[in-house]
């Protein structure tokens, strides 16, 4: 019986011979090893920039909370006035979800089926909910919080 040599993985090869390739382990030990350090290098450079990032938008959401209240200092009544809009515009904004989510529920079957029902639905309701919400989130902001007073 003859038994060929055929090529194996590594990973199932067994050396039962004399001489042993304890340098080849060695290598490729010191490859691993070099490897994982700059593994470990990249992730250090990663979490340092992360970090940067991290106080570099803390420092811009600061700036921004700090020109907000600035302005609703110099501006208190209208600031005010922003919150109680904001409140009046939120009910409005529920009324409005109510009328919308009533007739999405009354023409499920047509704008399942139909493109151009659903085409008419997002062009009645889309452009609406969109500057609403974004009328609502202005006015919002601009009015939380109360004022700063300032002793003169």
């Amino acid at each position: 019986m003859s038994f060929d040599q055929e090529p194996t993985s590594p990973m199932f090869r067994i050396d039962v011979s004399p001489e042993s390739h304890s340098e080849s382990s060695l290598s490729d030990d010191k490859i691993m090893i070099e490897l994982l350090r700059q593994l470990v290098t990249g992730q250090n450079q990663q979490n340092r920039l992360l970090q940067e990032m991290i106080q570099q938008n803390a420092a811009i959401q600061k700036q921004r909370a700090g020109e907000l209240q600035a302005w609703k200092d110099s501006n208190p009544e209208l600031s005010r006035a922003c919150r109680e809009a904001a409140e009046t515009l939120s009910r409005v904004q529920t009324r409005f979800l109510d009328t919308m989510t009533e007739d999405i529920l009354d023409n499920d079957e047509h704008l399942m089926e139909g493109e151009f029902m659903l085409n008419e639905f997002v062009d009645r309701f889309g452009p609406r909910l969109a500057h609403l919400n974004g009328v609502l989130q202005v006015l919002a902001q601009l009015g939380t919080g109360q004022p700063v007073q300032q002793n003169h």
